[in-house]
């Protein structure tokens, strides 16, 4: 498949895969189920996307990816503020979906200029 060669792909992956066990044994159910179903939502939405045969669909799921990241980044500040996530492994969450919003925007103009 062409989107498991994209590193977007494999570095939301690894932070979906990352918050699922990070928060195996939260007990506040609506905000674990909130917050996996976003990060899970990018790679998923990538994926789709990336087996759509246009730009302008690839695009679309991406712009949906883009919105999933950025609504995991402000639940991950949450969970800091309120004593669900560890603060360092926080910042580092925070971080990596600020780094793929970036690249996600790149790649969504890139697909849009074709």
């Amino acid at each position: 498949m062409q989107y498991e060669k994209l590193e977007i792909w494999v570095r939301s992956k690894n932070i979906a895969i990352d918050v699922y066990r990070e928060l195996a044994s939260l007990r506040d159910f609506g905000f674990k189920d909130q917050i996996t179903r976003s990060a899970l939502s990018v790679p998923s939405n990538i994926a789709e996307g990336m087996e759509r045969s246009s730009n302008a669909e690839k695009a679309r799921l991406l712009v949906i990816s883009k919105g999933s990241i950025g609504e995991f980044k402000t639940q991950t500040d949450i969970g800091v503020a309120i004593g669900y996530i560890d603060q360092q492994r926080g910042l580092h969450w925070m971080n990596e979906a600020e780094q793929l919003s970036k690249m996600l925007g790149s790649f969504i103009n890139r697909l849009k200029n074709d």
